[in-house]
């Protein structure tokens, strides 16, 4: 440790001069190692834990655990692995107590123990079980250790076209004694793999589905209820510590803080990770406990999104009482979907992957890799904090005070999601929140951004974006969005005009839940036409119907028609999932479906489909149990046309061949 902070010190020196070299890429500030793994070995991770002596141990969903010895690569920069324990039911955590292991498969936690010293477990104790009901979605995950000695386990919901708990306790979060005990802590929780400690408290990510808008992080206390109704048929259970019933549940639409004030109980989320605009499927989170040894952001925590394979950052604070804070984008480009993290004994984050069966932007099956500060600064929205009359942030480094004084360098918007049984929930109720004035410290430091109180809203995401900030160098900001979910918010002194920097006059246009504004076209030319046109008197030539089935998957997997003839294509949502249905020219279905992802904020209200010339036709995004029929006139142009699903997340699986013949 010693010598990790001389590092840091000497680092911290050369911090100015770095800050000058310019355009920057997060590899200059935090550099993705790649531990090498033999070819015979499918690594696909399931939970890891760091052994005192450099150990890694490491579960895989192949049901097996392997040590890798020299995970950091040191002396000849190779790493070894031995196999400790196999054989078991997809594993999906991993917790070292000195002499054993506890590790968590489908229906109980298992201990695993060397009691002959040979490398290979020789015991394997079962610690507690509970039941299955020998649904594919059963999954199971921990243990894993709080500060005060207690341990947590989470168990996945089933998936029957919608969460459901089949077996006892499924979607609840459960505190496991040493005695083997399993005693309900809170429920809710659909598809809970990351959770743990931050700060004392108990938090849990989820992933977008029913019940669950977008991916969200929860702050967890004793009986509280995170959202998904299917665990409540257990509330009535003696020991359950959650009174709510599944009738209590309101399916609204509204969102789940205006549920919450209404149905005592229902907790609504700390932090939202706003959907393909930070990730699609938020897993482990660990807390930056490095003293420093991972750069500027001690007290923090990372956060893992299998998905999109990147890591993001989350900075929260308490207000009244109550959790909530911002999330910030931190590094991307692993080799495969993000699962589970792990902090090195040198200070350094290692990265568990998989995304066999569970689709990631990473194109390989799983992968370790590692994330390894270099010592330079990064130029960052370090904070994020809630005032009176709107947000202070701090940067990592001192801002030029001309660009930080700009209006023009901010924009800010607030959002939120429906909560419904309906499996996501587009971006809604979008408002523009402008900006009265702007207060930069004398430090260069901070910038409080002061609003009208009128235009903060609980429960909302507020997106901040600061692309025009510089350091006096010119350097520009390394990651200029943050998404604030504002639960409460924080008393103090307000800022009086006359305090300004910059006043700002500014006009704001509000408008609710963009995506019912999305025009309809009739124009026989028009990419989304949902009328017959008028000039087909003897109707279309062909009428196609094509479906959804459970996977990700259109029930079609291939179309025929003829070029130029008149089609009327009846798309019907048979899935708990939203989709659309997009027909892309020949082999552009991939590049269709990734400009939908990286629409971000405008995604909802565009139904997730980009402006492009590859776009041929397309339908709107269509909810669940509901179709949307379109009209077109097929190309003059044989050949073999695609057809996709550009809703985040869909569209590498979700693909079919429309062949258009003479």
């Amino acid at each position: 440790m010693k010598k990790i902070l001389a590092t840091t010190l000497i680092s911290l020196g050369c911090l100015a001069a770095q800050a000058q070299s310019g355009p920057k890429s997060e590899d200059d500030y935090y550099r993705i190692i790649t531990i090498p793994v033999p070819e015979n070995i499918k690594l696909e991770i399931g939970g890891l834990a760091v052994l005192p002596d450099g150990r890694l141990a490491a579960s895989t969903r192949r049901g097996e655990v392997w040590m890798i010895s020299n995970p950091y690569l040191k002396g000849d920069g190779k790493p070894s692995f031995n196999r400790f324990a196999s054989g078991l039911h997809e594993p999906l955590g991993i917790l070292y107590r000195g002499k054993d292991f506890l590790v968590t498969q489908r229906g109980e936690v298992t201990r695993l123990a060397d009691t002959d010293n040979d490398g290979v477990a020789d015991v394997y104790d079962s610690f507690v079980r509970w039941p299955l009901s020998g649904n594919y979605h059963q999954y199971s995950y921990g243990p894993v250790a709080m500060p005060n000695g207690e341990m947590l386990i989470t168990l996945n919901l089933d998936w029957v076209g919608r969460g459901a708990s089949q077996s006892k306790w499924r979607g609840w979060m459960l505190k496991l004694g040493e005695d083997g005990k399993l005693t309900p802590w809170a429920t809710g929780l659909r598809s809970p793999s990351g959770f743990g400690s931050y700060q004392g408290d108990i938090f849990y990510t989820e992933n977008q589905g029913d019940w669950v808008g977008s991916g969200r992080m929860t702050h967890l206390a004793k009986g509280d209820f995170a959202g998904n109704p299917a665990g409540l048929r257990w509330s009535s259970e003696p020991d359950s510590p959650v009174k709510l019933k599944p009738e209590d549940i309101p399916d609204t639409g509204e969102p789940i803080y205006d549920a919450s004030k209404k149905v005592p109980g229902i907790k609504p989320p700390a932090v939202w990770f706003p959907h393909t605009i930070v990730g699609i499927s938020t897993s482990d989170f660990k807390e930056d406990v490095t003293k420093g040894a991972f750069g500027p952001f001690e007290g923090q925590m990372f956060v893992g999104d299998q998905g999109h394979s990147i890591i993001t950052r989350a900075d929260m604070e308490k207000v009244n009482g109550v959790w909530q804070g911002a999330v910030f984008p931190f590094r991307e480009g692993f080799m495969s979907g993000v699962l589970r993290l792990a902090w090195g004994l040198d200070g350094s984050l290692f990265v568990g992957q998989t995304s066999r069966g569970w689709a990631a932007t990473g194109k390989e099956e799983f992968g370790v890799q590692r994330v390894v500060w270099t010592g330079k600064m990064p130029f960052e929205m370090k904070n994020m904090r809630s005032r009176p009359d709107g947000f202070e942030i701090t940067f990592t480094m001192p801002v030029d005070k001309k660009t930080a004084a700009d209006p023009a360098s901010y924009k800010m918007n607030s959002f939120t999601y429906k909560y419904h049984h309906t499996y996501g929930s587009p971006i809604v109720n979008t408002s523009e929140v402008p900006l009265k004035g702007i207060v930069v410290s004398e430090d260069g430091l901070k910038v409080r951004l002061v609003v009208d109180p009128s235009s903060l809203k609980k429960g909302y995401v507020h997106e901040l974006k600061t692309e025009g900030i510089r350091t006096p160098e010119g350097a520009s900001i390394l990651h200029p969005t943050a998404y604030y979910t504002l639960n409460e918010i924080a008393g103090g002194d307000m800022v009086n005009s006359n305090q300004f920097t910059t006043t700002v006059k500014s006009s704001a246009m509000s408008h609710q839940d963009h995506a019912a504004d999305v025009p309809v076209t009739t124009s026989a030319s028009a990419k989304r036409v949902v009328e017959m046109p008028a000039s087909w008197t003897n109707g279309p030539d062909q009428v196609i119907t094509i479906g959804t089935v459970p996977g990700l998957k259109f029930d079609i997997s291939e179309i025929q028609v003829k070029a130029g003839s008149r089609i009327k294509l009846v798309f019907n949502n048979n899935d708990d999932m939203l989709h659309n249905l997009v027909i892309t020219r020949p082999g552009t279905a991939n590049a269709v479906g990734e400009a939908g992802l990286n629409l971000g904020l405008k995604g909802s209200e565009m139904s997730y489909v980009p402006k492009s010339n590859d776009v041929l036709f397309h339908s709107n995004i269509v909810e669940p149990e509901k179709s949307e029929s379109i009209y077109f006139v097929a190309p003059k142009t044989a050949g073999t046309y695609q057809y996709v699903c550009t809703f985040p997340g869909h569209y590498t699986l979700m693909q079919g061949k429309l062949k258009v013949t003479k």
